[in-house]
Parts: structure tokens; sequence; C-alpha cells
């Protein structure tokens, strides 16, 4: 039995290792090759003036692509029939865009964000319910930095159905702050004493004036709405330095701290 079992050994079962292993070999360096030309890729579309979103964009495209090449041709390396297996994947391809319907829709809003270009590699957004610094534009999804450094992977179609908000698209921001006063400050002086503080706050646009003015009264109250505008990189600094700023010139001017109205107060507290 041991005797009849040599040539099938010989004739089906070692072909077919060695089938596998250049399969192996063609995978390994099929995929170094895709690797190599996509690097190439990038550093042609670098040099020129090419976005970088639509660069990006282009090259996991041509890696997809090659990919699928590589698959074809391992398949025809084992001696199937391309032409049919073509046929194969387009009829697959019908049954799983049919099930899968939600991708197809994540590569046209992937087509659709790089033909209007709402935001960019690089620009701050708030959208798809995601806040946070775009890294990476793809076929499906689009890959955005948080500001607490979490990287979160949004599908196109959620971008491209909801509201963007694109904070890079402008040179200024305004920066939206309140100071909140006692019923006994006087409101004319800590508008006065806040505008000096603003002029030492590095990194606003001074093409537009800040707004300092009572923005509503309270029962603690008047608030003032403190208002710089700040180039759009600096933003966050500007924010922080003038919310330092308003602390430090009311408590060194002796602005006394607002107090809760008794009315306010909660029942038994003295």
């Amino acid at each position: 039995m041991m005797t009849g079992s040599l040539p099938l050994v010989a004739s089906v079962v070692i072909p077919f290792l060695f089938k596998l292993v250049g399969a192996f070999a063609l995978w390994v360096v099929g995929g170094w090759c895709i690797k190599f030309a996509m690097r190439l890729l990038r550093r042609a579309l670098a040099s020129g003036t090419l976005d970088p979103t639509v660069a990006g964009y282009l090259i996991n495209v041509l890696g997809a692509v090659l990919r699928v090449v590589l698959v074809v041709a391992i398949l025809g390396f084992f001696g199937i029939q391309t032409a049919s297996f073509a046929a194969l994947l387009a009829g697959a391809g019908v049954a799983i865009g049919a099930a899968w319907s939600g991708m197809l829709s994540n590569f046209a809003a992937g087509v659709f964000l790089q033909i209007f270009r709402p935001f960019g590699v690089g620009d701050f957004i708030c959208a798809g319910g995601v806040t946070g610094t775009v890294e990476d534009v793809d076929m499906f999804v689009t890959a955005i930095k948080s500001p607490d450094n979490v990287r979160n992977i949004v599908p196109n179609g959620k971008l491209f159905s909801d509201t963007i908000q694109n904070f890079s698209t402008h040179p200024f921001r305004r920066v939206d702050l309140v100071a909140q006063l006692d019923n006994s400050a006087d409101v004319g002086k800590a508008i006065a004493l806040l505008k000096e503080g603003l002029k030492k706050v590095p990194n606003q646009d001074l093409s537009l004036a800040p707004t300092i003015e009572v923005l509503e009264f309270t029962e603690r109250g008047p608030k003032l709405a403190v208002r710089p505008y700040a180039r759009t990189n600096d933003y966050w600094q500007v924010y922080f330095d003038t919310n330092r700023m308003i602390g430090d010139v009311l408590g060194s001017n002796g602005f006394p701290v607002p107090r809760i109205p008794m009315a306010m107060a909660a029942p038994g507290s003295n």
C-alpha cells in the first residue's frame, strides 16, 4: 500500500508543496515590490506640488490595486484561470457590494472628500463626533488624532454626511472667554485693566481689535466677555494665557471674588 502511495506523493503532493513555497515567495517578493513602488510614489509626490491629502489617497489606491494584482498572479501560479477568477470576483463583488453597501458609500464619500476638499491632512476639525487633527484620508476611513493624542478612525461616509467644522481654514480665530465680576466691582476699571493686560498676551492677530464688554448681568454680578483674536496655530496658547491674565489682573488689583447671593446658597449654609 505504501508502494502505491509513492507515485501519488511524487506526482501530486511534492509539486503542490513546491508551488506553495513558490507562492509564498511570490507573496513576500511581491509585497516588498509593492511597498517599494508606494515608497517611490510617495517620494515623487512629496517633491511635487500635489496636496498631501490627495497624495496619500492616491498612494492608498495604488497599494490596493497592486495587492489585487498580486493575488491574481498567485492564483495564476497555482494554475487557476484568472479570467474565470475575474468573472467570479465580479460576481462576488456584486454580492458583497449589496451586503456591504456601507463600505461602498465610504469609498464614494472618500472620493467626494478629495473632490470638494472640506479639509486636508494637518487641519484641525470637528466632524463625525470627533475633534482633532487630520492625520490621513484613506479610501474608506479618515484618521483623526484628538487633542489627548488618541487616534480615531472615522468612516468617510459618516464624515461626509455630518457637519464639518474646519478650524484651520482661516488664518485667525476668536477666543471666547468670560470674566465674572462681583456686584460691587467697578466695571469700567475692570475693562480698562483687562484691555491693558491683553496687550501682553503674545500671538494675537493685531489686525483685529479684541473685545471686552459686559456680556450679561447675573445674580453674582456683571459678566464680561473677553474676546481676543488669535492666529489659528496659536489658539490654545492665547486661550490659556488670556485666562491666566484675567485671574492675575483682577486678583492683583483687589477685585473681590464674586459671592453667591444668600437666596442662591444651599439651605443650612452659613
